[in-house]
């Protein structure tokens, strides 16, 4: 208890002491002196990540002549959230993500985890047209089928069999199974079975449509695309220093290269800023008001990970936990096949890290370089309401590598200290927001920013992020470009994502024709429905 005190009272200094060192420093870039004549490209996307991948790609099919150009500050794209091992991999339908329902007087609300489900069959839409279209590549080697599970003992078999009766009911869990019996268990997850106490109380569910996907992967093969049009250009090894908005009301993005120095700058009509952890810092850059309602608070993670041929061959599953009660929804337990670059892994966790980075190869000052007067009392508001996160954040800092195998054995009981080695994932920077005349916020989730002008961007937060992208890049469209979405590039838009304005949880006719399309051409596994299947989803939803 003491070590846990003195750990938690150095962490609070620590952010007194950078709130205070930049509590009056400037945060807007200083304006670069621009010619009238000097020439304008389209769009500047900012960070080589999947956001920017997924954007460029769907402004360069509907507008192929704009000039757009990205920069990325290392020498390759997909080397920070997006790369394989820097996340767990999930194409996240809510089939398994517990975090995602909640009980709430009696009864069961699944409406996050239906928002999540119809978001990832716009992006499995997204990523069949593109294969279609010969951009992306085989798909094997981007996505694979891998049941999604669900999995609790004890106490919690009651929430899930709560869960379970809800889901059901809806035609995007239809064909969910569930069992409390631990050889049918066994059969889906030999792991999780193998030696553990045959008296325990166990169950489970399984979406045999569920996945795994390299987005690290899918950014590459994207941006490989991209670099085939005349009209767009990469520069890697680049770093944005600064931000401003011109007389004439397009933006000057200043960037230099990490590794000559030399320093130069682009005039843009529109910037998109998916830069992961590093959006909230670059937001602030361009000094508009609305920006200053933001602040982050970096948080780390790795997994335990094994590539024993022996272990990945018994595991094919995600199999999701249940958060401890307070627990923030980045912590649920989770342990993961995972295909990154033609090899198979399991993958256990997430414990969480501290850093003061916002970005894996960032900067130890990314944390302080952030804190200003227009957001350091909202970062404090948020640490006092969020006492539960502080403590989670501070256990999980002071886990030992013994703490963690522990952790590890109540979802694999024989598992073996050696064959299984730390791995350090990606910097998620959580997004904390102020709005007018309400108290900050800490939010889960992804955050869209557009200006009130519309020529700026930006994509903050976490999960469930890259398995959405294609959605939340078709969202951002919508707020950035109304006009255009509305009208020239709505039929382009609807090729692309055929169930593009429909909801799929309420038109199973819609959602088992689209799942049959994404299925074959993505290669995952569904069974088409039948007359009996829909009559008895109508009589269930009768209830």
């Amino acid at each position: 208890m003491k070590k846990f005190l003195r750990y938690l009272l150095v962490l609070i200094v620590v952010l007194l002491i950078a709130a205070i060192a930049f509590l009056f420093r400037p945060i807007a870039s200083k304006k670069i002196q621009t010619a009238a004549s000097e020439p304008v490209v389209d769009v500047v996307l900012v960070g080589g990540g999947i956001m920017s991948a997924t954007l460029g790609t769907y402004l360069t099919e509907l507008e192929p002549n704009w000039q757009v150009r990205m920069y990325e500050r290392l020498d390759k794209v997909a080397q920070e959230s997006s790369n394989g091992f820097n996340n767990a991999g999930t194409g996240h339908s809510g089939f398994m993500e517990m975090n995602y329902t909640e009980e709430k007087d009696g009864k069961m609300d699944i409406s996050k985890a239906v928002k999540v489900a119809e978001q990832f069959e716009i992006s499995k839409q997204f990523w069949a047209y593109q294969v279609k279209q010969n951009v992306l590549g085989k798909p094997s080697t981007f996505i694979n089928p891998v049941p999604h599970h669900a999995f609790v003992w004890g106490d919690n078999v009651a929430f899930l069999e709560k869960r379970y009766a809800a889901m059901i009911k809806n035609p995007l869990f239809y064909g969910m199974q569930m069992t409390e019996d631990a050889n049918q268990i066994k059969q889906w997850a030999p792991l999780t079975m193998e030696g553990r106490d045959p008296a325990q109380k166990v169950a489970a569910t399984r979406m045999e449509i569920g996945s795994d996907v390299n987005y690290g992967a899918i950014t590459t093969q994207l941006v490989d695309n991209l670099n085939k049009h005349q009209n767009f250009k990469l520069s890697t090894s680049t770093e944005v220093t600064g931000i401003s908005q011109n007389d004439d009301k397009t933006w000057t993005v200043s960037f230099k290269n990490m590794k000559t120095g030399q320093a130069d700058h682009v005039k843009t009509r529109f910037v998109f800023i998916g830069a992961g952890g590093a959006s909230v810092k670059l937001l602030q850059m361009t000094g508009l008001p609305e920006s200053k309602q933001y602040a982050g608070f970096p948080v780390g993670g790795v997994f335990l990970m094994t590539d024993n041929p022996k272990i990945a061959a018994e595991h094919t599953a995600k199999l999701y936990g249940r958060a401890d009660l307070g627990a923030p929804p980045m912590s649920v337990p989770h342990i993961d096949t995972r295909y990154i670059d033609g090899k198979k892994y399991v993958l256990f966790g997430p414990f969480a890290t501290y850093s003061n980075k916002f970005l894996k190869e960032g900067s130890q000052f990314d944390l302080l370089a952030s804190t200003n007067k227009n957001n350091v009392l909202p970062m404090t508001a948020v640490g006092m309401e969020n006492l539960d996160l502080v403590k989670y954040l501070v256990s999980q800092v002071m886990m030992t590598d013994e703490d963690r195998f522990n952790e590890l054995k109540k979802y694999y009981p024989n598992a073996k200290r050696e064959d299984w080695r730390l791995n350090q994932g990606g910097q998620r920077v959580q997004v904390i927001k102020k709005e007018e005349g309400k108290p900050a916020k800490l939010q889960f989730g992804t955050e869209v920013f557009v200006s009130k002008d519309r020529s700026v961007t930006a994509l903050m937060g976490a999960s469930p992020g890259a398995s959405t992208s294609p959605y939340i890049m078709l969202s951002l469209l919508e707020k950035a470009f109304p006009q255009q979405v509305e009208g020239e590039w709505n039929p382009k838009l609807h090729e692309m994502v055929k169930s593009y304005k429909q909801k799929l949880s309420e038109d199973p006719v819609l959602l088992d024709q689209v799942r049959q399309y994404t299925s074959q051409t993505l290669g995952l596994h569904y069974t088409p429905l039948t007359p009996a299947d829909f009559a008895k989803l109508a009589a269930s939803q009768s209830k």
